[in-house]
């Protein structure tokens, strides 16, 4: 108990400097928000449009520890002000209209990729220099080696421009959203490419991550111990060897969903998908720091939480971590 304490605490101050170090850079950098919206209208601005921008903007007359201090009631509120670039809409709700899109596209996808490439990993490591071993990992790895976008345009156009078999952008066909089986299969048939780009580019890392360490592992006293036991291989395999070698990959994992949050910016914009990812490249092209304030926080937040549950994870899968508490 006492090393998850110190690890809550250790992530407690980050997140402490992360939302200092939010709060600071928009305000050290040149310009003003006010002028750049205003810099967009046609005619004249009164001065009464002006002040109700401010006010509206939250911009206020407090000194900057006056400032820094409401803004952490605020973010404790979840009050990010509004957005410049989606202006008059709050930056809560171009959040929450974001978010649920990029967590289901690319939250399943790190899983799936995560998933079949440990799995993967395992086998080829428990069978290595067979057939499987030989290819499995170096086509992976190739895959692995093109960037996002790369196989993205190549799915797109095989599928969805030459074969026409898939839609090439959007997460569904409409305007509206309805729960409903036909539009959950909308969502499904919209998101497959985005999914299968995700899974080829990222698995072959967990692969061969997975399949190097357990190679090592199998080395290992204890396994010759278990294996003269004579436990089954299945037993040796997953309990003793796997479970083992996977303990490096559980950070990895946990750092990828943290970033899920953020989105695969490339692969959202090849296929128009509307999720953070997209938004965050919209708010930095319309300077909207209110909106990048709140997906940076989000993401940062969402990188220490997944953190903390593969601390978790640890402690439960090492001994040698409950011995330290």
């Amino acid at each position: 108990m006492r090393f998850l304490l110190r690890r809550l605490a250790f992530y407690l101050v980050t997140l402490w400097i992360a939302v200092t170090l939010n709060f600071a850079i928009p305000r050290l950098l040149p310009g003003n928000p006010i002028d750049i919206i205003l810099g967009k209208m046609r005619g004249d601005v009164s001065p009464g449009t002006y002040t109700a921008l401010k006010d509206a903007l939250g911009f206020t007359d407090q000194d900057i520890v006056g400032q820094y201090f409401t803004y952490l009631w605020n973010v404790a509120h979840l009050n990010f002000g509004l957005s410049y670039s989606y202006f008059p809409e709050p930056v809560s709700t171009v959040v929450a209209q974001d978010l649920p899109w990029t967590l289901l596209l690319f939250g399943l996808s790190t899983i799936i990729a995560f998933t079949l490439g440990t799995t993967l990993g395992i086998i080829c490591a428990w069978r290595r220099g067979s057939f499987l071993d030989g290819t499995l990992p170096p086509l992976l790895l190739f895959l692995s080696s093109f960037p996002y976008f790369w196989v993205a345009l190549l799915l797109l156009y095989v599928f969805s421009v030459t074969l026409g078999w898939l839609p090439n952008a959007h997460a569904y066909d409409g305007a509206e959203i309805h729960l409903t089986w036909g539009f959950i299969g909308n969502v499904i048939y919209h998101s497959t490419l985005p999914a299968i780009t995700i899974v080829i580019s990222s698995m072959g890392g967990w692969l061969l991550q997975m399949r190097n360490v357990m190679v090592s592992t199998l080395a290992e006293d204890y396994i010759v111990m278990a294996q003269a036991k004579g436990l089954t291989d299945k037993r040796v395999m997953l309990m003793y060897a796997a479970r083992n070698a996977i303990l490096p990959s559980i950070t990895g994992f946990a750092m990828s969903l943290g970033f899920v949050v953020g989105g695969q910016v490339l692969v959202e914009q090849v296929f128009s998908y509307p999720g953070v990812g997209l938004a965050l490249v919209n708010a930095a092209g319309n300077e909207d720091f209110p909106l990048l304030q709140a997906l940076l926080l989000f993401i940062v937040l969402a990188v220490l939480i997944a953190n903390f549950i593969a601390d978790i994870a640890y402690v439960r899968l090492d001994p040698r971590v409950r011995a330290e508490r």
